[in-house]
């Protein structure tokens, strides 16, 4: 384990491995630096990957008031740390965040989207988002992630097995930050998306919550420099052995400057 400083005093843990372009791992909800270790493994031998946890989470910590662009400012570090320069690839929220940071200028050299959860922007939101905040207010924290978990479209069953996962309850709080990210409401950020200049690959599953496989091609319809890839009968989750080979062919050589 490493450790950056953010632009506010928050230190930031982050793990390294490989060798070659250098590549971050963006996490979503709930997830440290450990949840996206598999995939990690799985790029090292064609990139210097860093997984990191996020501000509140595992190793790395925190500073009030949350802001998203102290989020921003967290990846900025970790760009410093490996030269200055590199990949990004971002998973559900963490999709989202990277989305921000690429939109204000970070200098990424490409960008990966997996399933970014931005709902429809013609259906109003529903109260979950606001109860699962109460919740985390009221020291409810197991509870808060079984609801989260529910409205992502996880089944009751699985919901109860995953929110009762070991330490995973002491992340709950991490759970505003993420609908921060999102807008809250979780739309489509149009101005923020139009923004993004780095050759972008969106990646969907076609057996995800439908409203993710739609928000996937919304969003290629409005990046300026995007590729949509569908991978057949898979979940939110995509097993890395298949996910990695993906993001490999996105961060090719030919696709990187000089």
């Amino acid at each position: 384990m490493e450790k950056v400083t953010s632009a506010d005093g928050t230190t930031i843990a982050y793990d390294r491995l490989g060798s070659g372009h250098p590549l971050i791992l963006v996490g979503g909800a709930l997830c440290d630096r450990h949840s996206l270790r598999p995939l990690a493994d799985e790029l090292a031998s064609h990139f210097d990957v860093v997984t990191y946890d996020r501000r509140g989470r595992g190793d790395s910590g925190d500073n009030t008031p949350y802001d998203v662009l102290r989020e921003v400012d967290d990846i900025t570090a970790l760009l410093t740390a490996v030269g200055g320069t590199a990949a990004v690839y971002g998973h559900s929220s963490g999709a989202g965040l990277a989305a921000i940071a690429a939109s204000i200028g970070l200098p990424f050299t490409n960008v990966v989207l997996h399933e970014p959860p931005y709902g429809p922007d013609d259906v109003d939101p529903s109260d979950d988002g606001e109860r699962v905040l109460e919740l985390i207010r009221d020291g409810q924290n197991r509870e808060a992630v079984e609801l989260f978990l529910l409205m992502t479209g996880l089944p009751k069953s699985e919901a109860l097995q995953y929110a009762a996962t070991p330490g995973l309850a002491e992340r709950a709080p991490t759970l505003a930050y993420d609908f921060d990210v999102m807008g809250y409401e979780g739309t489509t950020p149009v101005e923020t998306l139009r923004a993004i200049k780095a050759p972008t690959l969106v990646i969907a599953g076609t057996a995800t919550a439908p409203f993710m496989l739609d928000a996937a091609h919304r969003i290629v319809s409005i990046l300026p420099n995007a590729t949509l890839r569908e991978l057949p009968d898979q979940h939110h989750v995509v097993p890395p052995e298949l996910l990695g080979p993906e993001i490999q062919a996105m961060i090719s050589i030919d696709t990187l400057p000089g």
